[in-house]
């Protein structure tokens, strides 16, 4: 079982800059690949942001690449998302979750564990 908690969320201008943090209970955490995901209001969930089990990997959506960066630290079992340049369409609720994935790593079915979740509002 792994436990997810996320941190680090809030309310930024536009143009500014949050890191997010999602901390892992469990001694497995090394060995899942972590993912970022993102829901707003009326909208499905997103996939934002993955990297692999090692650190060595790292995969975005689209719609955040260059802006946001994706990072782990296996010694303190966190999993992190930078988010520079924040536009008022990334507001939304960002979800970090765990999973043995080897691909796909932008499916949220891939995943076993999510967190509950942290608000990122960004104001214009």
């Amino acid at each position: 079982q792994v436990q997810l908690v996320e941190s680090g969320g809030g309310l930024v201008q536009a143009g500014g800059s949050l890191r997010l943090s999602c901390a892992a209970s469990g001694r497995t955490f090394s060995s899942y690949a972590m993912g970022w995901f993102r829901q707003a209001p009326g909208k499905e969930r997103e996939f934002v942001a993955a990297i692999s089990w090692s650190g060595g990997s790292t995969y975005y959506g689209d719609s955040v690449k260059g802006r946001f960066t994706i990072s782990r630290d296996n010694a303190k079992n966190t999993v992190y998302l930078q988010m520079n340049s924040l536009k008022p369409e990334d507001t939304a609720v960002y979800y970090c979750a765990a999973g043995e994935i080897y691909d796909s790593h932008y499916d949220p079915y891939q995943y076993d564990y999510w967190g509950q979740g942290t608000q990122v509002t960004v104001s214009s």
